[in-house]
């Protein structure tokens, strides 16, 4: 009985050393990923790699992890020549194929949400134009136009609805404008408040799939497959 019991007592010992040098190896894989992961040539901030599954050592030695979770914020993306900041992406990868002395990785599949803020969206809006929410599932955007009947400039705001057109542009389109009578407001204020922009800086590989409005901004929902995250 004491022969087990001490067996018992070095196995519990043991299996708390893998434990500890384990979980110590993925806190350190995840250190290196985070310095290590890109989105295609843009700019990135901050990253935050989580590594699932357990143990990590044994997908290490089969070059394969089951899943990991990546947070990048402030992207900094192009949009119809101007820069454009997607506040943050969270991404779910998954089937991770380790490259050669592990200093690349390739994802199976991937799902993921950007996120670009009302102040970034006004940012790439004409000159004076500013982009908020405007509550159930709409933007409120106002800007202000010269009416040269007038002589003056008339501000005005619009609901407008955003979709997502060939799997990289938001268009934002007013639902409606008041045209109040004045010949050819409708128009003017169309050139100012509707607008589109191209989205680029994500990895290869991962497609914009639906966008939302939310009280937050926007969110686009992505997935994807062979995403290379290193290299």
């Amino acid at each position: 009985m004491r022969a087990l019991r001490i067996l018992l007592i070095i196995a519990v010992v043991l299996g708390g050393v893998f434990v500890a040098v384990d979980r110590a190896a993925v806190y350190f894989a995840e250190s290196e990923a985070e310095s290590r992961v890109r989105f295609g040539g843009a700019q990135t901030g901050t990253t935050e790699v989580s590594i699932k599954g357990f143990p990590f050592l044994t997908q290490v030695a089969g070059s394969e992890l089951d899943r990991i979770d990546v947070t990048v914020k402030d992207i900094e993306a192009s949009a119809a020549g101007r820069s454009i900041r997607i506040s943050e992406v969270r991404a779910r990868l998954e089937q991770v194929t380790l490259g050669a002395g592990y200093t690349s990785a390739t994802a199976s599949r991937a799902t993921g949400t950007a996120v670009i803020s009302y102040a970034d969206l006004t940012e790439v809006a004409d000159d004076g134009v500013t982009v908020a929410y405007g509550g159930n599932g709409k933007v409120k955007v106002t800007g202000s136009v010269a009416i040269p009947l007038l002589g003056e400039a008339v501000t005005r705001s619009v609901l407008s609805t955003v979709t997502l057109a060939d799997g990289d542009t938001v268009k934002v389109r007013a639902d409606e404008v008041p045209g109040e009578g004045i010949p050819g407001l409708e128009g003017l204020v169309r050139k100012k408040t509707d607008f589109q922009r191209e989205i680029g800086g994500l990895p290869e590989g991962l497609k914009m799939e639906k966008i939302e409005v939310t009280p937050g901004g926007l969110e686009i929902s992505m997935t994807g497959s062979g995403i290379e995250l290193a290299g």
